[in-house]
Formats: structure tokens, C-alpha cells, sequence
């Protein structure tokens, strides 16, 4: 399988050019946190709302199938698979207080003593009963879901259900949202908008330069990780290791030897980057370098207009 082709996890799309490549690096980061925040403390409906936003703002720039396709399908099933676990997962709304006493025991959500205890607290403890399941729905319905597998009882409840969409949602976000941020822009605009944003920071000594130098190799040297990753698939393949008919210690043996391998290549080409910025002339973090030149534009204008009304949504939103 051609990752870099199929799968290209955080690797900037240069053709073809759609109108979130034009957009301004600081605006898109703008919206980048703005989704990344916006979930925190949020309904469920929100979050939902945030994820059918990023995939309209996927269809709506006309991105190339084969490439959000398979980020998407990557993407979702990790979401899907962490909404599943989540949801049949004990939610641990179950357990209550239990008083000290050997006579009294905790049954659903109500305390049912024996007859050892006195008037007085058989009464609170019916009245707090009552209370409760006025303030539920009539149709109201706890237990959304119960299956029997391999000899024991897994249930889906309110509480999990509900817990399990918040973090299927989250990830999704968390995920999508960064891969399309990075999808559509370069390393030296990303660098070069976060540099203009840190400029305040030179006041109090902070080394912006080393920092922006430091997150431009690390944007650009993703892609030659994922390159060598797919050179090990590929060898692997070739050489058609069986790793049904190896023992525990071969295969751990053969796994061990490919790691080594990775980082030794992964090294290799660190070597030759240092190599080649030297023969360029480029001396420390303080060497002058134009990585991109920003400017609004209208684009961005509009971009920047809509991202208040968005947080106003948010405060609006239960």
C-alpha cells in the first residue's frame, strides 16, 4: 500500500490548489483553535454540529477523493472504534453511598431498610425515592441497551452513551481538523504565521527564532518518517517474511532489527539535512530567511468576520 498516495496523514497537498491553500496561515490557525476550544464543556450537540462543519468545509473545497478519503475512513473508524468501547464500557453511575450500618442496603437508586430502622429514616429515605422519579420523563429509560456475549452482560446506558459521543467526537475533531489544517498548508506558512504571532515574545528573551526553526524541520522532516515507513512495508513485502511460521523470539528478533533499521535511516537523513542547511550557509536560528510572505486579503477578511459569529453560537449553544 502506497501510504504517502493513500493515506497522506499530515503531509501538505500542493496540487491542486483549492481556496483554503489561499487562505492566510493565521487565520486558518484562527480556526484551527477555535475548533480545537469550542468542544470544551460543550453539549453533545455541538460537538456533532462541529464535526458535520469540518467534513462541509472537506466537500466544500473541493479536495481530491483519494486523499480525504482515506484520512477520512482512517479518522472515523478510530472514533467509531472509541464510541463503541466507550459506550457498552461500565459508566459508574451505579454506586451509591452505602450508610454504616449492617441493617441497611442499597437497592437501584432508592435505600431500602429493614425493619430495625427507624420510622423516621425509612420515611426520608422513600420521600428522597419519590423526588427522584418525579423529576424523571414517563417514557424514561435508563438502560438504552443490554447484550449477552460469551457469558456475561454488557449494557448501554444514558450516562455512556452520552460519555461515548463526547469522546468519538473529540477525537474526530482533534484529529481531522489538524490533518486538514496541515493538509492545506505549507510548513514555512505555518512557521511563518506562528513567528509573526510569537514577535511579542522577543520582549521577554523568549527564543522565538530557535523555535520556529525547530517546528519548520520537524513539519518537513514528517513526511521523510512516513516515506521510511512505508520503505520497511515495502521490504518486508519483498522479502516475504512469514511471520505465522516464526517463534516468539524470531519474531520479536526480526521486529527489534526493523526498529533499528528505522532509526538509523531516520538519523541518515537528519545527517544529511544538517549537512546540506550548513553548505547553505545557514549559521544558527538568527540567519535571515523569508519562508513566506503573509498578507490578508478578502478571503481572509471574510474568514476573520465569520469567527465571532462561530463563538457566538457557542455561547448560545446549551
Amino acid at each position: 500500500m502506497d501510504i504517502l498516495r493513500n493515506a497522506p496523514l499530515g503531509i501538505y497537498l500542493e496540487e491542486p490548489r483549492t481556496w483554503l491553500h489561499c487562505l492566510d496561515p493565521r487565520v486558518k490557525l484562527a480556526w484551527l483553535l477555535s475548533f480545537l476550544l469550542s468542544p470544551i464543556l460543550a453539549s453533545s450537540g455541538w460537538r456533532l454540529a462541529v464535526v458535520a462543519v469540518l467534513l462541509l468545509l472537506t466537500v466544500a473545497a473541493r479536495l481530491p477523493r483519494r486523499v480525504w478519503s482515506g484520512q477520512l475512513s482512517l479518522v472515523l473508524a478510530l472514533s467509531l472504534l472509541a464510541f463503541g468501547i466507550t459506550s457498552f464500557a461500565p459508566d459508574g453511575l451505579g454506586v451509591f453511598p452505602q450508610p454504616q450500618r449492617q441493617d441497611a442496603q442499597v437497592v437501584g437508586y432508592g435505600l431500602i431498610s429493614n425493619a430495625n430502622l427507624e420510622v423516621k429514616e425509612r420515611a426520608a429515605a422513600r420521600q428522597a425515592w419519590q423526588q427522584q422519579t418525579r423529576a424523571w420523563p414517563a417514557p424514561y429509560r435508563y438502560r438504552l441497551l443490554q447484550v449477552s456475549l460469551l457469558g456475561r452482560t454488557f449494557q448501554v446506558s444514558r450516562r455512556s452513551l452520552s460519555v461515548a459521543l463526547r469522546l468519538g467526537t473529540l477525537i474526530f475533531t482533534l484529529l481531522y481538523a489538524t490533518n486538514l489544517f496541515l493538509l492545506t498548508t505549507a510548513p514555512e506558512e505555518i512557521t511563518a504565521g506562528i513567528a509573526r504571532l510569537l514577535q511579542p515574545l522577543k520582549r521577554w528573551g523568549w527564543p522565538v527564532a530557535e523555535v520556529i526553526l525547530t517546528l519548520t524541520l520537524a513539519l518537513r522532516f514528517l513526511p521523510l518518517v512516513m516515506e521510511e515507513v512505508q520503505n520497511l512495508v515495502r521490504a518486508v513485502r519483498t522479502r516475504d517474511v512469514r511471520w505465522g511460521s516464526l517463534s516468539f523470539r524470531g519474531g520479536m528478533q526480526t521486529l527489534l532489527a526493523l526498529v533499528e533499521r528505522f532509526f538509523e535511516n531516520l538519523l541518515l537523513r537528519a545527517q544529511e539535512i544538517a549537512a546540506a542547511m550548513q553548505a547553505r550557509g545557514l549559521t544558527g536560528p538568527d540567519h535571515p530567511l523569508r519562508w513566506h510572505r503573509l498578507q490578508l486579503r478578502r478571503l481572509d477578511r471574510g474568514a476573520l468576520a465569520l469567527l465571532p459569529l462561530f463563538w457566538l453560537l457557542r455561547a448560545l449553544s446549551p
